[in-house]
């Protein structure tokens, strides 16, 4: 079968494109979370707030665009736990579950597996549908991340708003932006290669 009449099929993400095997899976889902936590450490502190900006968020989108559900949610999970269990590549080289932006990574897990499934419906082949797509994913982010900011730090959820959503908005917007070019672009390549 041409990589053409892949990228056509429904039901279809990026990392299908790839021979199928349990050794290709695992690479994937290790390849996930490694990418998670690199893009943590671009991470700038955001005055009074705990969490800071970071391209955490656009990897795990990214990730459960291009993998899809099972795998997207892997990754994302491997990332959780080995931050958990002491990796420091949580943003700005952090670990633990004790901190109040723990619910974000929480949010991105989730976040993955419904990007993924959006994906395997075709959310990522054309701009408006990829920036549908990632919009869906941040929604689920913050909707975890935010109250669960407003039980760790002990906030008021308008505080908790205040202080781990409005100020992250206009970055979303430019990662948004990143992954509305990046994967239409990447389907429009594999397709003329086929």
């Amino acid at each position: 079968m041409s990589t053409a009449s892949v990228t056509s099929r429904p039901g279809v993400v990026l990392a299908d494109l790839l021979p199928a095997s349990r050794t290709k899976d695992i690479a994937l889902v290790l390849g996930g979370a490694a990418l998670t936590g690199i893009a943590a450490q671009i991470a700038v502190p955001v005055p009074g707030s705990p969490v800071p900006v970071s391209g955490q968020t656009f990897a795990a989108l990214l990730v459960g665009t291009a993998l899809g559900a099972r795998r997207g949610f892997l990754s994302l999970a491997l990332y959780a736990v080995a931050g958990m269990a002491g990796m420091p590549w949580f943003a700005q080289a952090t670990s633990g579950y004790g901190m109040p932006s723990f619910g974000y990574i929480l949010g991105m897990m989730l976040a993955a597996t419904v990007v993924g499934a959006l994906a395997r419906r075709g959310a990522d082949r054309s701009v408006l549908r990829t920036a549908g797509a990632m919009a869906v994913g941040s929604l689920i982010i913050y909707a975890v991340g935010v109250p669960y900011l407003a039980l760790a730090a002990d906030m008021t959820l308008s505080k908790a708003v205040a202080a781990g959503l409005t100020p992250f908005l206009i970055g979303d917007a430019l990662k948004a932006a990143l992954a509305m070019g990046a994967l239409p672009a990447a389907w429009k390549l594999v397709g003329r290669r086929g």
